[in-house]
């Protein structure tokens, strides 16, 4: 679970390019109702508990509002990421920037090997769970590993629609997972039934629907795109409670709750 979250209000977000499945020029982003999603979702946070950061965005990088993709937090080290796409690649600079100015050491993976943040790495209580293929690079792991100081499970992406793994993959906490199968090859799936003791299994109309891409925030509450019933019933049999937030405008770039979260609290090294 998180208490402390980064975001980044959507002031410039729009469609200007094309660099996953969901995206298209002609689907234009509706400016006020983006906002209007974003706040209501920053809103939901703060009566769940949850301290909200944020970074300004700059009107050249309209998904800098994206910002679980920005690097991974560990203590007071920020791990910024090295962007596949050039279109993002000066977003590092700008959150690195932030997390200098707020006095965070900075601790960069290798170049030139691409990883895309919390895009690809989510802590899940123990493991860290990273995901690999269409964003981030197998070999930038190894070097992660070592920053981070936690042994990481990589599992291989297997679907370009779920191009990041917080697209199909949210650890709940308690050997807990929300996971869209169909997005992961058979190697994945055992790996991850290694690690996790109950894999709730998505719809798949539910996880284009990025069911996937929650956050756990304040006590036991999951906060998810709205429209997901299967997924929020198997929630609540589990005693988590789902709060659902509109988040079409960012599915237009292939983003939901998590895409727009980058928390400050997790992948702390755990005592032994």
């Amino acid at each position: 679970m998180t208490w402390h979250v980064l975001m980044c209000e959507p002031t410039h977000y729009r469609i200007s390019y094309e660099i996953n499945p969901w995206m298209r020029r002609a689907n234009a982003v509706d400016a006020p109702a983006a906002l209007a999603q974003w706040h209501a979702l920053r809103a939901r946070l703060l009566d769940l508990g949850v301290r909200v950061e944020l970074v300004t965005q700059d009107p050249a990088l309209p998904d800098m509002t994206f910002t679980a993709n920005a690097g991974v937090v560990t203590g007071q080290r920020f791990i910024p990421s090295n962007f596949r796409f050039p279109e993002r690649q000066r977003e590092a600079e700008l959150f690195s920037r932030w997390f200098r100015d707020a006095g965070y050491e900075i601790a960069p993976v290798h170049l030139p090997h691409f990883w895309e943040g919390e895009g690809d790495v989510l802590d899940a209580g123990g493991p860290v769970i990273a995901g690999y293929r269409f964003r981030t690079e197998f070999r930038a792991l190894d070097h992660l590993e070592t920053v981070l100081a936690r042994p990481l499970v990589r599992v291989e992406l297997a679907d370009a629609r779920f191009y990041h793994l917080d697209t199909c993959l949210c650890p709940l906490g308690d050997g807990r997972a929300l996971y869209f199968r169909g997005a992961f090859g058979e190697a994945a799936q055992a790996a991850l039934h290694d690690v996790f003791d109950d894999l709730v299994s998505v719809p798949e109309v539910e996880a284009l629907r990025f069911a996937c891409n929650a956050v756990v925030a304040g006590e036991r509450s999951v906060v998810l795109n709205g429209g997901c019933p299967e997924t929020e019933r198997e929630l609540r049999r589990r005693a988590l409670a789902p709060v659902a937030t509109p988040t079409s405008e960012f599915i237009k770039a292939g983003g939901s709750v998590k895409c727009l979260i980058l928390t400050l609290d997790s992948f702390n090294p755990r005592a032994e």
